[in-house]
């Protein structure tokens, strides 16, 4: 992914207000962040609870998405996040809607997908071995590339119906 500044960072969001993009909270280690290891970029909101952001880089554009994650918890054992396809614990898999952007988001059409709770997808695919014993075990780099896909898909069914906003 190519580096981003603060600037870049609020001006991809596809989905946010003008008052959803004032308070945007920027991670704390974001001035750190290892630019040509992301496939994306994901963090829950440090002062926001139940919000998190994901930027994709699609088609050379940068597109980002606002998320909400669900109150309450579920009475699953496990869950398997539907981005990097890990199985966790199910208080670790969270359930995560993005408003569409758009007219239809301003109609409340929204899109929602069960992702780590942390946003930590990016990390979760570059361990060598499976997290759970169910998991099927492919490359570290088809897991890598299959979440980058997954990732690109989510954003662009948040944008499909806007059409180009930048």
């Amino acid at each position: 992914m190519r580096p981003l500044t603060e600037d870049d960072v609020r001006a991809s969001f596809v989905n946010a207000s003008p008052d959803e993009l004032r308070i945007v909270a920027l991670p704390t280690d974001f001035l750190l962040a290892d630019w040509d290891h992301l496939d994306f970029f994901a963090w829950r909101d440090p002062r926001t609870r139940g919000r998190g952001y994901v930027i994709a880089e699609i088609d050379g554009d940068v597109r980002g998405v606002v998320l909400r994650s669900a109150d309450g918890t579920s009475r699953a054992r496990s869950a398997m996040c539907d981005l990097c396809h890990t199985t966790q614990p199910a208080d670790q898999v969270t359930l995560f809607t993005a408003r569409k952007a758009g007219e239809a988001g301003e109609h409340g059409d929204s899109v929602g997908r069960y992702i780590c709770a942390d946003l930590s997808c990016h990390e979760n695919v570059r361990l060598a071995m499976p997290l759970a014993p169910n998991e099927v075990r492919a490359s570290v780099d088809r897991r890598i590339d299959g979440t980058r896909r997954r990732t690109e898909a989510f954003v662009e069914r948040v944008v499909e119906t806007a059409g180009s906003r930048r």
